[in-house]
């Protein structure tokens, strides 16, 4: 064989050991618990463009070399502890939900996609806090539309409702929900753990009445077979006594034909017959009396039993009303005590956001006049009118029925002596010109002219008062 035809052949063995080598190493097996992602060039859609990532679950692909590049995405179940503060509810009720969440990456087709394209740089921490920001979103909302009864009572329809939004919003980024554990929930008002106190309270008090029916029939049941027992024994006793009865008197009769039979073949002993026949039948009235006392006094007992029984179920009744009464005041005291403890509450709350408002404005008008000083000229400016009021308010409840007026003559600045007492009076008033000087203000020179020496005047006033 010639030596170029020798090189041609291992040259092309070369080149298929290569190819095989090639295959062999970029052929790729995915494990069951990853995603194998394969990017690059991909086979095209069918509008021409390319696929951006091509996703593998359990399988093999070939990895074009130079290409295509690949890598895997764990599928480790991820969980994820949500710790909600504060929801707002539908009845506008803040409650704590905490649960926990366990996520993974979907093998899904198109969620899987999602996942490739979103998820492929980061690991599991990562995706873990990206979860739980969608989770908390997701919750907030579902709580806002639901009561708390519904998500206290009705568990399956808060996790539905949870799983259909926090599903949905997960398979945007590749992941989807496989459990929710909703571990407590809690509210700030105390309004579930209201709930449950009137739960539990509802359930003792069914129990307890079921108890004293029970007791009541348990009772009635007692006293019926105890009353059936006398009655039973009473009966035989009387069918006992009847019979003997009925023996003594064949007895007797037996007897008495005996001595008829006997004092016809014996005259003799006649007189000594009716003798015996008179002491047995005195004998037998004797023994009917005592039967009849002896009846007599088992009706009685059992009459007295009767009574007895019906007086213990009579007691026992209103034994049972009592406690139920007592139970009744008790929860209504408890229940008023719950409401006047809420007004309270409620009135300090109001309280301390009047004063909290308060404390803002005065703030506000500090930083508006500049001073503190200026600040208390402007609330006393502003509080003068009702300063003026009470001022006249001061002599408006006086009664004036008659003014005397002694005048000596001694008048200055044409005034008269009339004058000079309504001047007078009008002194008596607190000065409202202090008043201004004090808010740094002053009243116009019409109001308030400059003071001037004035002549002492004797005037002497008698004002008298007549009731209305």
């Amino acid at each position: 064989m010639e030596p170029a035809i020798i090189a041609i052949i291992v040259v092309a063995v070369l080149i298929l050991l290569l190819i095989l080598l090639t295959v062999a190493v970029r052929y790729k097996t995915c494990p069951p618990d990853k995603i194998m992602i394969i990017y690059g060039k991909i086979r095209p859609n069918p509008d021409g463009t390319y696929r951006s990532a091509k996703c593998v679950h359990g399988g093999a692909a070939f990895v074009m070399p130079f290409f295509q590049k690949y890598t895997f995405m764990d599928l480790t179940p991820l969980s994820i502890s949500v710790d909600l503060k504060s929801a707002l509810s539908k009845q506008n009720i803040r409650i704590d939900v905490p649960s926990i969440f366990t996520v993974g990456i979907s093998t899904d087709p198109g969620v899987m996609q999602n996942a490739a394209e979103r998820l492929r740089m980061l690991n599991l921490s990562q995706i873990s806090d990206l979860a739980r920001d969608i989770i908390f979103g997701q919750l907030r909302l579902v709580i806002a539309t639901m009561n708390i009864e519904e998500i206290n009572s009705d568990r399956d329809k808060f996790l539905e409702a949870i799983s259909r939004n926090v599903e949905g919003e997960l398979k945007k980024v590749g992941l989807y929900l496989i459990n929710v554990n909703v571990t407590d929930i809690s509210d700030e008002s105390g309004y579930i753990t209201a709930l449950g106190k009137e739960a539990s309270a509802k359930a003792i008090n069914d129990a307890k009445v079921s108890v004293a029916e029970e007791d009541k029939k348990g009772s009635i049941g007692e006293a019926n077979a105890r009353m059936e027992q006398r009655i039973r024994v009473a009966e035989a006793e009387s069918s006992a006594i009847e019979g003997e009865n009925k023996a003594k008197a064949e007895i007797a009769h037996s007897q008495a034909v005996l001595r008829e039979k006997e004092a016809e073949a014996l005259k003799l002993a006649v007189s000594a017959e009716k003798v015996q026949a008179a002491k047995a039948l005195e004998e037998s009235y004797v023994a009917e009396k005592e039967a009849e006392i002896s009846r007599a006094a088992r009706e009685k007992a059992t009459k007295e039993a009767d009574v007895i029984v019906a007086a213990d179920i009579e007691k026992r009744k209103l034994e049972i009303e009592a406690e139920a009464v007592a139970e009744q005041i008790r929860r209504k005291a408890k229940g008023e005590a719950d409401a006047i403890f809420a007004k309270m509450d409620a009135e300090a709350r109001g309280l301390r956001e009047k004063l909290t408002k308060q404390s803002l404005g005065m703030r506000e008008l500090v930083k508006s006049a500049g001073t503190s000083d200026e600040a208390v000229r402007l609330l006393i400016a502003d509080k003068l009118e009702e300063i003026v009021a009470e001022q006249v308010k001061a002599i408006s409840g006086v009664k004036i029925d008659k003014v005397t007026v002694w005048d000596n003559g001694q008048n200055a600045d044409g005034k008269t002596a009339t004058a000079g007492f309504l001047s007078g009076l009008l002194k008596s008033l607190p000065p409202l010109e202090e008043l201004y000087n004090m808010a740094g203000l002053s009243l116009p020179k019409a109001v308030a002219p400059q003071k001037e020496e004035t002549k002492e005047k004797e005037i002497e006033i008698v004002v008298e008062h007549e009731d209305e």
